[in-house]
């Protein structure tokens, strides 16, 4: 897809891993709607990036709002061309410790909120006459678990299927389904962790580029699926610090994954070319 002009949609766009999408679309001259529940933080963005991002105050976890949003700003005639469900939220802690409060901020937030988002948008690429892409943010927690993250890992686990179907799905719409299951990001929320930030782990800048290159692969091709951690691991298991109380990441952080077997990126594709309406990119 050829992203200049374009409309993208990212949710989360506030901070971390959202903001830094919201940076590389701009720059690659897509008209950005940035959904988050920080209106503040957007506008401060929107004084970096320009008027080609929006700022766009909605919890996608109220599902009204966001079928009235969705259905009061795009049109047949004005159709978004990119989807980044980005927002999520995780909570880490044994499972009989964990509020239920927790578990359904989590389940609303990183199931929910992309189920609304993606039912509203749908039918309006659908209409498209050339490829539009979705881009879910999963996470390393849902290929692989560790310990205090049953509720967490079964949201992301439950967004690895959420793509896997909807990809089958789409794809006839000239449609792509892309899941991108990111290890440990350096963010602010780990030094609410108890375990420091490092060079060692996955810049956002850097992984924001890297969807950049899927959006931007031939419209005949999918990447369905892409897993990636960071190369060296600076602690091992027994090196970790435990969390002092239970902490919350939003925005598609990740929390620090003990691995002692850490591998480079893995990348699935699917060779069969997806249906062509059209042969624009």
């Amino acid at each position: 897809m050829e992203i200049k002009e374009k409309t993208a949609v990212v949710t989360g766009a506030s901070s971390g891993l959202g903001a830094a999408l919201a940076h590389a679309l701009v720059a690659k001259g897509a008209t950005v709607y940035g959904l988050a529940r920080n209106l503040d933080k957007l506008n401060a963005l929107q004084k970096q990036l320009g008027k080609t991002f929006i700022p766009v105050k909605m919890d996608i976890t109220n599902q009204k709002a966001v079928a009235v949003w969705v259905k009061k700003t795009f049109s047949d005639a004005k159709i978004p061309n990119i989807l980044i469900n980005n927002a999520g939220a995780g909570y880490f802690n044994k499972i009989d410790e964990l509020p239920l409060q927790h578990w359904y901020d989590m389940i609303n937030t990183n199931l929910n909120g992309a189920f609304y988002i993606s039912s509203n948008i749908v039918p309006f690429m659908k209409k498209n006459h050339v490829s539009c892409h979705i881009i879910n943010i999963g996470s390393i927690l849902g290929k692989t678990t560790r310990p205090d993250s049953a509720a967490y890992s079964a949201t992301k686990y439950g967004i690895q299927g959420f793509s896997e179907a909807l990809s089958k799905e789409l794809r006839a719409y000239n449609i792509k389904v892309t899941c991108v299951n990111p290890g440990s990001i350096e963010t602010r929320f780990f030094e609410q962790s108890g375990i420091e930030p490092h060079s060692n782990m996955l810049q956002p800048i850097d992984i924001a580029a890297l969807i950049i290159h899927v959006l931007e692969t031939p419209c005949n091709m999918l990447i369905d699926e892409i897993t990636l951690r960071p190369l060296q691991p600076k602690m091992k298991w027994e090196e970790q610090r435990e969390p002092s109380s239970p902490v919350c990441y939003a925005n598609s952080s990740e929390v620090r994954k003990e691995f002692r077997d850490e591998v480079p990126i893995k990348v699935k594709f699917v060779p069969t070319p997806i249906k062509q309406k059209d042969k624009k990119h």
